[in-house]
């Protein structure tokens, strides 16, 4: 081999020693873009499933926050529900808190607060006007009162009876009987008295006609029935004054020496019942054609026959202010806005409720106002003492002052234009103050917690809370009727039931000419017998007004 060959061969292969190592290098560098690739590509995956985790946990946090809110707004409303069931039971009513534990709470820092300077102005006039009042009231001195033992009414009948000492009966002659004596009194009662009343009809001949007369039989409630105007009275008495079931009634008369069968009494009751419906009816008519009424609703359980079980039916009340009347008006198993169109669609006038959705629909209607109920309103924030005792102890003395302004109203005997003016210059100012300051407030509490509920109720209602400042014959609430309320609260709890829808509509008719008489400070027995005697004259004189028996006319007559 030439040296020429020997060379070439030599620098062949440094090239190709070259070559392989410059493939070896690219080969290598190759190799870790492919691992950089793949470690790039892991560490985007690391990242979106960190990202997945992240947003798994915050969906958790956002749902664990979502429940802790709804838990303790469950808590809210049954610590609520506790502390509303302990004042019933043994505490002090809202209606009775007058004045603030501490009086620097009537005071407002009202910047940032949406009022006037002209609203600011009036609202601290009206605030310094019942400070001043409160503090010139004169609070009368209370004294332990003693038993004493007051003398029985001289009305009563007495019984006599005469005690001598031991020895003086049969030996008269041996003793000297002084005029002086030592009289006590022991007040007794004997069972009622149930007795036969016989009507013996004579008859005779007038001489100068012949003619044969025999005497008029006297009007009865109930035609060819044994029960006399008494008897009925005290069933009804029983029923709806004393509460007693029928059963119960039967069973006293049954001791008394008469068994009155079940039946017999509720067709008697049907009988009376039927009596007043005329009346009752001209009692709706009279209340409808008012201009300011009070309305409010109750639960009666009654039997139904299908379903062999009690069902809700409501008892809807309505009440005369001006004029003191009361109506109880049935309806089966509803409280929808339907009733209370169907009753008031021809009212005209201001309707005071208690704030229930149901007669929203009224306030649509042309000629008709509603209004709202301070004392529930009350009864928002006194719930809400323990939630929210700063804010509720605030709504609590501000709702305060507007009762101090009807009692200081009451005390003066102001006429309906003095009480108007009055509630437009003093309470008013106050009622708008307290609305600027709740909506202030009420974006920073829970809407479900009790202090949220309360500052809802006055937010939402605050134009029918303001509405009686409108007129001096409007209440400041509808306490008034939620009284007429008691009578079938209580029969409720002795009774029950009423035995079907016809017994709830006459129970009704009953409990309004109960409340009417209870309004007009007439004895319920006393106008049931007058009408049960009376009512009859007006079966066929069409000019006679069935309204002259309204206990309220006849008491203005003096006949009761």
């Amino acid at each position: 081999m030439t040296e020429n060959q020997t060379f070439d061969s030599q620098f062949v292969q440094v090239l190709l020693r070259r070559l392989d190592a410059e493939y070896r290098r690219a080969e290598l560098a190759e190799s870790r873009l492919a691992k950089l690739s793949d470690a790039q590509s892991m560490e985007k995956q690391y990242e979106e499933q960190l990202a997945a985790k992240d947003k798994k946990i915050e969906e958790q946090k956002q749902l664990l926050e979502a429940q802790k809110k709804s838990h303790e707004e469950d808590m809210a409303k049954f610590l609520a529900q506790v502390d509303y069931l302990k004042r019933k039971l043994w505490g002090k009513m809202s209606e009775k808190r007058q004045l603030p534990e501490d009086p620097r709470q009537l005071t407002l820092d009202f910047d940032g607060v949406g009022l006037t300077e002209k609203e600011k102005k009036e609202l601290q006039d009206a605030v310094e006007y019942v400070e001043n009042e409160r503090k010139t009231v004169k609070v009368k001195e209370h004294t332990k009162q003693q038993p004493v033992r007051h003398k029985l009414p001289e009305a009563l009948r007495r019984v006599e009876n005469h005690i001598y000492p031991e020895g003086y009966e049969g030996h008269e002659d041996e003793w000297i009987l002084f005029k002086d004596t030592e009289t006590s009194e022991q007040l007794e009662v004997t069972a009622p008295d149930i007795w036969v009343n016989v009507t013996i009809r004579h008859k005779a001949m007038r001489k100068s006609d012949k003619k044969v007369i025999t005497a008029d039989c006297p009007m009865v409630p109930i035609p060819k029935s044994i029960a006399g105007v008494s008897l009925l009275t005290e069933l009804i008495i029983g029923k709806y004054v004393d509460h007693l079931p029928f059963w119960r009634q039967i069973a006293q008369y049954k001791r008394l020496g008469y068994e009155i069968k079940q039946p017999t009494l509720e067709s008697w009751f049907h009988e009376v019942a039927s009596l007043m419906r005329p009346l009752y009816y001209r009692i709706q008519d009279i209340m409808l054609s008012m201009d300011y009424l009070q309305s409010d609703e109750s639960t009666v359980p009654v039997i139904n026959n299908e379903k062999h079980r009690a069902v809700k039916g409501y008892m809807w009340l309505v009440r005369s202010i001006v004029v003191p009347m009361v109506f109880f008006h049935y309806h089966e198993g509803s409280r929808n806005a339907e009733v209370a169109l169907g009753f008031f669609h021809d009212f005209k006038g201001a309707i005071q409720v208690d704030g229930y959705a149901g007669y929203d629909v009224l306030a649509k209607l042309e000629g008709i106002m509603i209004m709202c109920c301070w004392a529930h309103c009350r009864r928002y924030f006194d719930r809400a003492l323990k939630n929210d005792k700063l804010r509720a102890e605030y709504g609590l003395d501000q709702i305060g002052m507007l009762y101090s302004v009807e009692k200081l109203a009451d005390e003066q005997n102001m006429g309906y234009e003095e009480r108007a003016d009055l509630r437009s210059r003093i309470s008013y100012p106050i009622i708008r103050g307290l609305e600027a300051w709740a909506l202030d407030e009420y974006p920073k509490v829970l809407p479900k917690s009790p202090i949220g509920k309360a500052l809802n109720y006055l937010i939402t209602r605050i134009k029918q809370l303001a509405a009686y400042t409108k007129d001096g014959r409007y209440m400041i609430d509808n306490n008034p009727i939620e009284n007429c309320v008691r009578p079938l609260a209580i029969g409720r709890k002795n009774y029950m039931f009423c035995g079907n829808h016809d017994a709830a509509e006459e129970a009704a008719i009953m409990y309004t000419m109960m409340g009417c008489c209870k309004l007009a400070g007439v004895d319920f027995r006393k106008w049931t017998t007058y009408f049960l005697t009376h009512i009859h004259e007006y079966d066929n004189d069409y000019l006679k007004d069935l309204a002259d028996f309204l206990p309220l006319r006849l008491r203005e007559k003096g006949i009761l």
